[in-house]
């Protein structure tokens, strides 16, 4: 469940994030644009989740 929330989270706003951009720069809204970076940013997340372990967090 952990992971299909931070999914949802992450599409939510990366989506919001390439609407915003797009109105400011005055160019058509993609929205397959804002789904491959909401994975992308996924996988960046699970990834560094997976690299920074409690050992680490506990000694600082």
């Amino acid at each position: 469940m952990q992971y299909i929330m931070t999914f949802i989270w992450t599409f939510l706003l990366t989506e919001m994030l390439t609407y915003v951009v797009s109105s400011m720069n005055g160019v058509e809204f993609s929205f397959m644009t804002g789904f491959i970076l909401s994975i992308a940013a996924t996988v960046i997340l699970f990834v560094l989740s997976t690299l920074i372990t409690n050992e680490h967090a506990e000694q600082h």
